[in-house]
């Protein structure tokens, strides 16, 4: 499976379980971190768990795929999923507002 394709089923996982303001940027002409960024919100710190807890589950039980990291699950504000060529942002709105990693790779794209 391509990192394009891996992130759309995220994307696709996403949507199914009414994740809002989902977003995937291609990142790899511009890092080394990861090919794609899957960006999206909960609305609620219990969402955003749920929406990441999802993401790990289907993606073990589908496709036999388990993350590298899964970082921000105490809190569920922002839950950062890594699977390498693809890493997964979930935020809960006012984090996201804040961080704004989708200006920051725009700025990034344009520059």
């Amino acid at each position: 499976m391509t990192a394009k394709e891996l992130a759309n089923i995220i994307k696709g996982i996403l949507e199914d379980k009414k994740a809002i303001d989902i977003e995937v940027i291609e990142i790899s002409q511009k890092t080394i971190l990861a090919d794609y960024f899957v960006i999206a919100s909960g609305t609620s710190v219990t969402h955003v768990k749920s929406l990441a807890d999802e993401v790990t589950f289907q993606l073990k039980e589908e496709y036999k795929m388990l993350p590298k990291s899964v970082d921000g699950e105490s809190t569920s504000r922002w839950v950062l999923i890594d699977f390498g060529d693809v890493v997964v942002h979930i935020f809960h709105p006012e984090d996201r507002a804040f961080y704004s990693l989708e200006k920051l790779w725009q700025a990034s794209r344009q520059a």
